[in-house]
Order: C-alpha cells, then structure tokens, then sequence
C-alpha cells in the first residue's frame, strides 16, 4: 500500500463533456496536499456502472491507496448510479441504511415531501457504509473502508461537498496520511525557468519529502519572471516548515547568483 496516496474521482457526463466547471477537483486536490496526502490521480468518469466500477477496481488493485474520495451520483435520478458502482467494485450488496433513511426523513417529511421510491434510492449503500450527513442538500454521503483503502463518497454539487468536506469528512481523515505540511513561495525576477531548472531539480533529489514547483509570469528570454511554489513533509509541523525555509533559502541564494532578485517571499517559519 503506498500510505499517503490518494485519488479523486469526480463522476458524472455533465462533468466529463464540460456542460459543468469541475471545481470539485480542484478543492479536493488542494484539501488533500495540504493534509499530506499524495493524490495521484484526479479522473473524471460518465455516468456509467460499469466504467466507474472496472475503474475502481483497477485503482484498488493496482495502487492500493489509502483514500479514494468521489463526487458525484448520489442523487434520487436514474442516472446516479455512483454507490450501486462502488458496491459492484467492492463486491458487496447494496442495502438500505436505516440512518441514511432517517436523515432522508428528517430532511424531507418536515417540508411536506414524500419518500418515494426516488428519494428512498439516496439511502441505499454498500453494506458496511457509514452515511454522512448533508447539511446543505438532501443525499447523504458514503464513508466505507475496504481492506487498506478508505472510500468517501459525496455529493457532486460544488456547495455541498465542500461543505461536508470541511464539517464532517476532514476530520475523520485528517491523521490518515500521519504527517505534517508546510508551504511557502517566492517569486525571482531575470532568471530563465531553464536557468533555474537544475537547481529546482537538485533541490528536488536532495530534500526527497519536498515538491518544488516552477511557475512563468513572464516572459522565458526577454522578462523573465517565476514563481516557485515549495512544499515539504515532516513528521511534526515546525520541521516542515523549517524545510521549507531552508529549501527557500537556498532557492534565493542560486537564484542572486545567477544574476536575479528576489521579491514576494513567503516561506517564514
């Protein structure tokens, strides 16, 4: 298993055919990095059972991460099929979740709405699912481990998820990855990113917890402008954030020594 990987699945045909901005992503990607996981993948999947299931699967079986997270497919539609997929990937049945059920009703029946057939639909789960409330919308999300892997399923409504992320989800999984992240930037002016290359990459291999990133503002030959992007892991907090001061440093020394300047540094401990 590698402990800290994580991948994204951000489901639905809206998304893949671009009819909607996939945010969810985005949020995710970022959330996760700065909890110290590593995501190696964010895929996004049509509507269908089987594509989603196959691909789970092959996930599971071939990078065995710690965390899967998918967005999407929760809803009472005929096409939210996003648990009935899991359930397949898994091998296990879809059941009714009583505590899915009553947060459904709580939801609902207070408003006037039956529970129809529809609705009823949003508390089915793989068995030995965990629901997660939804303070925003209607479905409920889905939190499951299977073997070295925890899966978390929620909605796909930007608004939504964010919300169950931030209130609910985060905490669960915050010392799943079990260390510590900091980060830092820069910004050096008059130096070529390809000037900079061997020193980002030495950087890279000398400080393996690291990620160092280059970013062009400018322009590569007649105004050259970067900004570098710095993250380190460490066990603890202030050990992370001392690597990332001492990967700045060391960044802004090579960088005056090929004739630069430094401006915007932001990687103070």
């Amino acid at each position: 298993m590698s402990k800290r990987a994580a991948w994204i699945l951000t489901l639905g045909t809206e998304v893949a055919r671009g009819l909607v901005v996939n945010t969810n992503a985005a949020f995710l990607g970022r959330r996760l990095s700065q909890l110290g996981f590593v995501v190696e993948g964010a895929i996004t999947l049509v509507d269908d059972r089987e594509l989603i299931a196959s691909f789970l699967s092959y996930v599971m079986r071939e990078r065995n991460p710690s965390l899967i997270v998918t967005t999407g497919g929760l809803g009472p539609t005929h096409d939210d099929i996003t648990l009935e997929a899991v359930a397949e990937a898994l091998g296990r049945p879809l059941v009714l979740d009583p505590r899915a059920l009553e947060m459904l009703r709580e939801k609902l029946v207070p408003r006037g709405y039956e529970l129809t057939r529809e609705r009823v639909k949003m508390a089915y789960m793989p068995e030995g699912a965990v629901p997660v409330p939804n303070p925003v919308g209607t479905a409920p999300g889905a939190m499951l481990r299977h073997g070295d892997t925890t899966i978390i399923c929620l909605p796909g409504v930007p608004r939504e998820m964010e919300e169950m992320w931030l209130k609910y989800v985060e905490n669960l999984i915050k010392d799943l990855a079990g260390v510590s992240v900091a980060e830092g930037s820069l910004v050096i002016v008059g130096v070529p990113e390809a000037a900079m290359a061997p020193v980002l990459r030495s950087l890279s291999e000398t400080y393996g917890s690291s990620y160092v990133k280059s970013h062009p503002r400018g322009y590569e030959l007649s105004n050259p402008v970067l900004e570098i992007y710095v993250s380190a892991i460490a066990s603890a907090e202030e050990g992370a954030r001392a690597l990332v001061k001492e990967i700045c440093e060391r960044i802004s020394g090579e960088a005056i020594r090929l004739g630069g300047s430094v401006k915007d540094y932001r990687c103070q401990p």
